[in-house]
């Protein structure tokens, strides 16, 4: 049996980077930051509904916000950051992330402005 050789896959952002300046491309990574907000508590946990967390950027997380929680956030903050639209019909600009703990709380993902 021959196998064949896969073509790489090519990701593509759809930007046009010819002739982009220093200038446009920092701005380009001027990171935004991102609120997590309670929005559910289903048992015991230290936070609860209606606290409000942020991340200055992707690279800098909250702090007082419990590690486990932080652990299921981090699959989705730069998604958020670069605007991929979540599986919420209701507002794709919003990710609801339950914490890995089954009693714990459900939290919104949202870029600010």
């Amino acid at each position: 049996m021959t196998q064949r050789k896969k073509k790489p896959t090519e990701l593509s952002l759809n930007l046009d980077l010819s002739g982009m300046t220093d200038a446009e491309y920092k701005k380009l990574w001027d990171l935004c930051r991102i609120e997590i907000r309670c929005v559910e508590k289903i048992g015991e946990c230290q936070h609860n509904v209606g606290d409000i967390y942020v991340y200055e950027s992707p690279y800098k997380r909250p702090s007082d916000v419990c590690y486990a929680l932080l652990h299921v956030l981090e699959l989705y903050t730069w998604r958020v950051a670069l605007g991929y639209p979540s599986w919420n019909a209701e507002d794709r600009g919003v990710y609801r992330i339950h914490c890995p703990d089954s009693t714990g709380t459900v939290w919104e993902m949202r870029k600010l402005r």
